[in-house]
C-alpha cells in the first residue's frame, strides 16, 4: 500500500505539471496509467477515470508550445511532414544494459553541457538505432524525449515521399530545418527508405540526390538539438550515413529475462500469479519482439473479456501453441510450468506434450 501511495503521488505531480502545459494527450496517458494502480483496492475509482477518458472530446494533440510555427506540410498534398508523438511511455523501457548505458550517457551529457564546453566538447547530437521491428527503438526515443522534457517529432514518410521530382528533397529540408529551430527531439524512423545506398543501380537519381541532402543536413545538425534515426534494414543504408552519427546503438530481440520483465509489466494488474506466469511465458515468447509479445497478450485479454473466461485459462491455451519449439525448449517450458506451482506434472504434460518422467528427470538433474 505504501508503495502504491508513493507511485500515485509521483503520478499526481507529473499530472499537475503536464496539465499546466496544456498537453491533453499526455494528461490522458497519465490518467490511464494511474487508473490501473487503483484497480485492486478501489475499482469504482478506476471505472470512473476510464469513463472520463472515454468522454474526453478529442485525443488529437495540437502542436505544443515548444514551437511557435505550425508543422511543415507538403506543398501539393498539404499533408503534415511531421507527426507529434506523445513522449510519455506506458512503462519504463526494458532495454539491454549496453543500450541503457548509451542512453544514460546522452542524458548525462545534456544535463552537464557546461562541463563538456569547458573541455571544448559538445553533447552527442545524433544517434542511430539499428535493429529488427518491435524491439524498442521508438520506445527508447519516447523515453529519452520524456527524460529531457522535450516533444518528440517523427518524420512521416508517407507525406515526405512526393511523386514530384525534386519535391522529396525539399520536404526533407523543410523537416530538418524546422526541427533545427525547434526545441524538440527529431526521430527519422525507417531511415533506410530515404538513405539507401547510392551504388544501388535500381534507384533513380532523385533518391540518390536525397541521400546527399540528408548527409549535409546531418553534418549541420546543431549541438543544441538531438537527432535520432532508426532502421530495420542496415544493409540498405548508404555507408556514408553510418559515419554521420556520433552514436550507434544496436537493438536485438529481447532476452528471456527481458521477456519476463515485459510480461510482468503487461499482466501485473490482471493476475495474482504474475511472477509465475512471467517465468513460464518467457519460454513461450523466446525469439519474439516486444511488440509481438504485447500484441499477443492484449489479444488474450480481449478474448478472455469477451468470452467471460479467466485469463489463466487463456494463458494455458497460449502455452499449447508453442508447437514449433525444439525438444529442449519444450522440456524447459514443462519444468517452468511445474516449478510455478500453477499446474501439476500431469497438466504440464498435457500442455507441452513432454512426458512426466522426462520432467521429473530434468528437475532432478538441475537439483543435482
Amino acid at each position: 500500500m505504501d508503495q502504491i501511495l508513493k507511485d500515485l503521488s509521483i503520478d499526481f505531480i507529473q499530472l499537475a505539471r503536464t496539465a499546466l502545459t496544456g498537453r491533453q494527450q499526455d494528461v490522458q496517458l497519465i490518467i490511464h496509467r494511474a487508473s490501473k494502480k487503483f484497480k485492486e483496492f478501489n475499482p469504482e475509482l478506476t471505472e470512473s477515470l476510464i469513463a472520463l477518458l472515454h468522454e474526453s472530446p478529442t485525443r488529437t494533440t495540437p502542436l505544443r508550445k515548444h514551437a511557435e510555427t505550425p508543422l511543415p506540410v507538403d506543398l501539393d498534398s498539404r499533408l503534415q511532414l511531421l507527426r507529434l508523438e506523445s513522449n510519455i511511455p506506458d512503462h519504463e523501457p526494458i532495454l539491454a544494459d549496453r543500450i541503457q548505458s548509451g542512453l544514460n550517457q546522452v542524458l548525462s551529457e545534456r544535463r552537464n553541457t557546461k562541463a563538456l564546453l569547458k573541455h571544448g566538447l559538445n553533447p552527442t547530437k545524433s544517434i542511430l538505432f539499428n535493429g529488427p521491428p518491435g524491439v524498442g527503438k521508438t520506445m527508447a526515443a519516447k523515453w529519452i524525449a520524456a527524460k529531457l522534457n522535450k516533444p518528440l517529432l517523427i518524420l512521416d514518410l508517407a507525406a515526405v515521399m512526393s511523386s514530384f521530382l525534386g519535391r522529396t528533397g525539399n520536404n526533407i529540408r523543410f523537416v530538418l530545418d524546422y526541427a533545427k529551430n525547434t526545441d524538440c527531439i527529431l526521430l527519422l524512423d525507417e531511415l533506410d527508405a530515404i538513405a539507401k545506398r547510392r551504388d544501388d543501380s535500381t534507384e533513380i537519381g532523385e533518391l540518390k540526390r536525397l541521400v546527399t541532402v540528408l548527409l549535409q543536413e546531418i553534418d549541420d545538425w546543431p549541438s543544441t538539438g538531438l537527432l535520432i534515426a532508426a532502421t530495420n534494414h542496415p544493409d540498405l543504408l548508404d555507408p556514408a550515413v553510418w559515419r554521420r552519427f556520433e552514436m550507434v546503438l544496436n537493438f536485438d530481440n529481447p532476452s528471456t529475462e527481458q521477456i519476463e520483465q515485459q510480461v510482468n509489466v503487461l499482466l501485473r494488474d490482471y493476475l495474482k500469479q504474475t511472477d509465475e506466469w512471467s517465468k513460464i511465458l518467457s519460454h513461450v515468447f523466446f525469439g519474439s519482439s516486444f511488440s509481438e509479445i504485447e500484441r499477443q497478450i492484449n489479444q488474450l485479454r480481449r478474448s478472455a473479456a469477451v468470452e467471460g473466461a479467466s485469463l489463466d485459462t487463456k494463458l494455458e491455451q497460449l502455452v499449447t501453441l508453442g508447437s514449433d519449439m525444439t525438444k529442449d525448449q519444450k522440456i524447459e517450458l514443462a519444468r517452468a510450468l511445474y516449478d510455478s506451482g500453477i499446474v501439476s506434472q500431469r497438466r504440464a504434460q498435457q500442455l507441452t506434450g513432454v512426458a512426466r518422467e522426462t520432467i521429473r528427470k530434468n528437475i532432478k538433474k538441475i537439483k543435482n
